[in-house]
C-alpha cells in the first residue's frame, strides 16, 4: 500500500519520498490509521520493519495539522515558547539518537521542532534546545528524571 493512501499529510509525503520510502509497511498499514485516529496503540514488529515511521509519521501529522490539542505555549504567535508536545522514551542513548534522526527526517516540511535528551554526554546543550522549545522529546528515562528533579 502506498503512502497516500494512508491519509497523510503532504509535508509528510514529501519526506517519506526524500526518505526513499515507496510502499508502506506492514506494521505501517495497520498502526498508521489507528494513530492518526487518536486512538492509543501497542505493535510488536522485527526490526528493520519500519517501527518508527508506523508512529512517527501519525504523530508528527496529529501534531502539525492540529489533530492533537495544542498547549498554551502561545503557538502560532511567531517567536512563542514551544512546550513539549510528544515524549517518545527509548531505552538506550543509540535507540534515542536513531529515533530523533528519523522524527527530525521525517518532520523535516512540518516545521515542528525535536530535540533528544540522554545520559552519558553533556547535559549542557540538551537544556538549551529544551529552554528553546521543542514540539517532540526523545528521551532516555534516566536523564529526563535526571533534567526533571533538576
Amino acid at each position: 500500500m502506498s503512502f497516500e493512501n494512508l491519509g497523510l499529510c503532504g509535508p509528510l509525503l514529501r519526506a517519506v519520498q526524500a526518505a526513499g520510502y515507496r510502499e508502506a509497511t506492514r506494521i505501517q498499514v495497520q498502526a498508521i490509521p489507528i494513530v492518526l485516529s487518536g486512538r492509543d496503540l501497542m505493535g510488536c514488529a522485527q526490526t528493520s520493519t519500519g517501527k518508527t515511521a508506523a508512529y512517527a509519521l501519525p504523530t508528527l501529522q496529529r501534531l502539525s495539522t492540529g489533530g492533537a490539542r495544542r498547549g498554551a505555549s502561545g503557538e502560532g504567535r511567531q517567536g512563542a515558547r514551544r512546550n513539549i508536545r510528544a515524549l517518545i522514551l527509548a531505552p538506550t542513548r543509540e535507540l534515542a539518537a536513531q529515533i530523533a534522526a528519523s522524527v527530525a527526517a521525517y518532520g523535516r516540511y512540518t516545521g515542528l521542532r525535536c530535540a533528544v535528551v540522554v545520559g552519558g554526554v553533556s547535559q549542557r546543550p540538551q537544556v538549551r534546545d529544551l529552554q528553546a522549545g521543542v514540539d517532540i522529546l526523545v528521551a532516555t528515562p534516566g536523564r529526563l528524571l535526571d533534567l526533571m528533579q533538576q
